[in-house]
């Protein structure tokens, strides 16, 4: 997917930076959109379908994440940031003359994954409690949790990664905690899947429609009980970690990316959504 997706949307942003020329049809106008690597799947298809109906527009599509999405939109480098965690307090104070809009399109799940090889040994839950101690180095072998006698390889997300803010704010009630136990920072859904995948004793955290054979999402036991990874669960918001995903604007939208933003809410833009395994909002 991210091979195909590259080959058709390398536009050409820096991250906030500024902007990497690129070629533009004359006759065209262009959408700019940058941002989080979870939404970029449905925005993607979604810009190639729209185009196909509109021509004459041209939607060029970059990740880098959440944070770069508002970063970039707050700085006017792009005309729609894609989003998949709320914006942050410090991102409003940083960006005091934007005027963010939030545009809803989808809905997500971020599941605690494993490698497949310590699910399949027994592993299909874990406590809330033991998570966080995983993160924080406190325990260290899948022993320790009814696993294998195997040394637990602990992934992380970089900072500014919106799976990670919906992540931690769930375990830790913060986005801003120190994961001691940390063994390896990776940045968007694709690489982190792979470490995970090709790992055989790894945890870490991706989107629900990220996960495949080689990577599992667990249950997740607290108070409540287990808490299972199931579509129905994600749909009503049981599941404990769900969160919208967006299209942020500075003030409301213009023509064009109102355009693309409707299309995205329509009948072929949600179905797109929920081609891509995420929950459609309409």
């Amino acid at each position: 997917m991210v091979v195909f997706l590259t080959s058709l949307f390398i536009a050409g942003f820096l991250s906030v930076g500024g902007l990497i020329p690129h070629t533009v049809d004359a006759r065209q106008s262009v959408i700019k959109v940058s941002g989080s690597s979870t939404v970029l799947p449905i925005v993607a298809r979604a810009a190639e379908a729209f185009s196909a109906h509109h021509p004459d527009i041209r939607v060029l599509v970059n990740p880098g994440g959440s944070g770069v999405g508002v970063k970039s939109v707050g700085h006017h480098l792009v005309h729609i940031g894609m989003v998949s965690r709320r914006i942050l307090d410090d991102e409003k104070i940083a960006l005091p003359k934007a005027d963010f809009r939030i545009h809803v399109i989808g809905r997500d799940a971020v599941a605690c994954v494993i490698s497949s090889e310590i699910h399949d040994a027994g592993v299909t839950s874990l406590a809330k409690e033991d998570i966080r101690k995983i993160y924080l180095g406190e325990v260290t072998n899948w022993r320790q949790v009814g696993g294998p006698d195997r040394e637990i390889i602990t992934i992380d997300k970089e900072a500014h990664r919106g799976t990670r803010h919906v992540f931690m704010e769930y375990f830790f009630g913060t986005s801003q905690v120190k994961t001691l136990g940390v063994d390896l920072v990776t940045g968007s859904n694709n690489e982190q899947r792979t470490k995970v995948a090709l790992s055989d004793t790894a945890i870490g955290m991706l989107s629900y429609a990220w996960l495949n054979n080689d990577v599992v999402g667990v249950d997740i036991r607290d108070g409540n009980g287990i808490l299972a990874l199931t579509d129905e669960n994600v749909r009503n918001g049981i599941y404990p970690m769900v969160r919208d995903l967006s299209l942020v604007t500075d003030g409301m939208p213009n023509d064009l990316s109102r355009k693309f933003i409707a299309f995205l809410l329509g009948p072929d833009g949600q179905r797109i959504v929920r081609e891509m395994g995420y929950v459609p909002v309409r």
